[in-house]
């Protein structure tokens, strides 16, 4: 896989794969965390190579080497294992960081982030997953489920840590922080007027400090 540029210390991997032909699998059965793992990965590969557009059940079946009966028994839908796929590619790279320092916490995370959705098609595939989220209610529930309220609960239980070092006051209200950091850079993704950027980020996180210390 291909690197992109570094920063504060790490880099922003290219989630785009180099899209494998299915491969032949070996005579015995697998378990099945196995072909859970491997449907997975198949999935995320397929959406970042492809997006929802080129995504169907019967390439990750014929990639994962799973039936999909199999998949159909883990997922209701298309955009159901679409999104775990995705999740299950992207989540190391949105792994929330806790050093002590809200700050730098929150610039790191923000910055990993929007690299994460300029750098990589990741940006475009979640674009994808929200617009058919709105007429696919089975989507619609696992973004929800497995995807935002989790991210959400990492931001806000980052703010609360901070209130108790006393570098934030304690009276802040912390699902509004997350709308005013997170909620800002999905809006410069979904309607781009203006660019999303890594100075951006910084930007936003200074704005908010200065009300919320």
């Amino acid at each position: 896989m291909k690197t992109q540029r570094p920063y504060n210390g790490g880099q922003v991997t290219q989630l785009t794969p180099d899209y494998e032909a299915p491969r032949r699998r070996g005579r015995g059965r697998r378990p099945a965390d196995q072909v859970r793992a491997e449907i997975l990965t198949a999935a995320g590969n397929l959406l970042l190579a492809e997006g929802m557009a080129g995504f169907t059940i019967e390439k990750v079946a014929a990639q994962a080497g799973a039936s999909r009966m199999t998949i159909y028994k883990w997922w209701p839908s298309k955009g159901a294992l679409a999104l775990d796929g995705y999740f299950a590619v992207v989540g190391p790279v949105l792994a929330f960081p806790d050093t002590g320092d809200i700050v730098a916490d929150l610039t790191s995370q923000l910055t990993a982030f929007v690299h994460l959705m300029t750098d990589t098609s990741a940006g475009r595939v979640v674009s994808q997953l929200i617009a058919q989220a709105q007429t696919d209610p089975d989507l619609a529930v696992v973004y929800r489920e497995r995807y935002s309220a989790p991210r959400r609960a990492m931001g806000v239980e980052a703010l609360t840590r901070a209130v108790a070092r006393g570098q934030l006051r304690p009276d802040i209200d912390a699902e509004s922080v997350v709308d005013q950091l997170w909620g800002a850079c999905y809006h410069r993704l979904l309607i781009p007027d203006q660019p999303l950027t890594e100075e951006f980020a910084a930007t936003l996180v200074d704005n908010l400090m200065r009300g919320l210390r």
